[in-house]
């Protein structure tokens, strides 16, 4: 059994083609291009059911604020602003346990 492999975006294109023109033979496929079965089959479905688009990997890759709509900024500032106010709960809990150590010590 092939190990998957990082694949670009002309490679996905190239591995689809090439599986769809040979009969949906995933293994066939897998070990021409030395991919996994699963990679060949889920880039073939993904090419399938939403086209060639869908082969483009966008894992991790965020908008930009010029793309972002007011909606979009307003809702990545409120996710900043709860994260840095869940890290000043946490500061002030962690002074109080600070505190009520040092106040059992003496």
């Amino acid at each position: 059994m092939t190990k998957g492999r990082n694949t670009t975006f002309d490679e996905r294109v190239e591995i689809v083609q090439y599986c769809i023109a040979h009969n949906h033979n995933y293994r066939e496929t897998a070990e021409k291009h030395q991919i996994s079965y699963q990679q060949a089959r889920n880039y073939t479905i993904k090419y399938e059911s939403d086209g060639v688009e869908a082969l483009n990997d966008s894992r991790g890759k965020r908008k930009s604020k010029e793309q972002m709509n007011e909606l979009e900024k307003l809702r990545a500032e409120n996710k900043i602003l709860r994260a840095e106010k869940e890290r000043a709960e946490m500061e002030v809990s962690f002074l109080k346990k600070l505190e009520e150590i040092e106040r059992r010590r003496y």
